[in-house]
């Protein structure tokens, strides 16, 4: 009977250290701290850096560590990247892509691996759907409500015709602009002589488009700009042709220089994107996936119009610092 009680009370004594071990382990899993990869189409580019504020910003306000990567805009180096990251151990990711066309390979290894990703800025390719969420603007709507706005300045200075500075059209946001854009024409009666499309999203670029948009359809009253710097490159076009204010600009985004330029007259509107805020959505998406509580698939901020008369509203100016942190200048 001593025997078969002792071997008893040694049962229960391993029992209990399994037990103790197990709890242990799972106390150290819990306090684990999580980590979210930033994987930026190129940080070159201020509004890719504007993003990677917002994510590393609300990292930190929920205990995450935060690692970046850059894809150099090329989708062999954003499949090196988010591989690299899963091998380091992350646990989320928050990407803006290069383009929504070379989304599909990623999603699948990211499915397999069993890591949440959420979208900033630029969402996958339509029809993908393993993704915790897409954190974008709202795009068609918003392409409407400039096309409208565009179309109404070009009347103003006595004209119909209006250019675009375009992103690039493999990308599901830009198809989007796009889109909203032609229907607020034909609906308003304004035709789009030219669109151009962007290489590197530098301001020297859209200069010189904007250069030859007007070059070639110099009846042109209005200029529609998909992204910010577009805007500062028609400006400087302009202002070479003596045609600030003769030839309207609306842009997308927002940023110090195209907030100071709207404030001098040379813009007349932004459509406010929030950068940052996106970042910090994003963020927000993954973590919560992670800790298994609900997410939004698709996730569209509105774009506000900012003109010289509400540029100073309060609310306006909440948003605005959505879009850029204070580090990148004034609002």
């Amino acid at each position: 009977m001593k025997s078969s009680s002792r071997l008893l009370q040694a049962v229960r004594a391993v029992a209990c250290v399994a037990v103790s071990v197990a709890a242990l382990s799972a106390a150290h899993a819990e306090d684990k701290k999580l980590t979210v990869a930033y994987i930026a189409p190129s940080l070159d580019i201020s509004y890719w850096q504007w993003v990677a504020y917002g994510v590393k910003t609300k990292a930190a306000e929920l205990g995450m560590n935060y690692v970046e990567f850059t894809s150099e805009n090329s989708p062999a180096k954003q499949m090196d990247n988010v591989r690299t990251a899963i091998t380091k151990g992350v646990d989320a990711i928050v990407i803006g892509p290069v383009s929504s066309t070379s989304t599909p390979p990623l999603l699948a290894y990211l499915k397999e691996k069993k890591v949440p990703v959420a979208f900033t800025g630029i969402g996958p390719q339509p029809g993908q759907t393993d993704f915790t969420s897409a954190v974008t603007a709202n795009n068609l709507e918003t392409g409407k409500a400039q096309g409208k706005f565009v179309c109404q300045l070009a009347k103003e200075r006595g004209g119909n015709k209006v250019g675009m500075l375009s992103l690039p059209q493999d990308r599901e946001n830009a198809q989007k602009y796009l889109k909203g854009a032609e229907e607020a024409f034909k609906a308003d009666g304004c035709t789009l002589e030219q669109m151009l499309q962007t290489r590197g999203l530098t301001v020297n670029e859209a200069a010189q488009q904007a250069n030859d948009l007007l070059t070639a359809h110099p009846d042109v009253k209005a200029i529609y700009g998909m992204y910010d710097e577009a805007a500062t490159g028609a400006v400087k076009a302009l202002q070479t042709r003596n045609l600030v204010g003769k030839v309207a600009v609306v842009t997308a985004d927002g940023s110090p220089t195209t907030i100071k330029l709207l404030r001098d007259g040379s813009i007349q509107g932004i459509f406010l994107q929030e950068a940052g805020g996106q970042g910090i959505d994003a963020t927000e998406q993954v973590y919560y996936a992670l800790k298994g509580k609900p997410t939004t698939r698709e996730l569209a901020l509105v774009m506000p119009l900012v003109t010289t008369q509400n540029v100073a509203d309060p609310k306006i100016q909440q948003t605005i610092k959505r879009v850029y942190p204070p580090s990148a200048g004034a609002y």
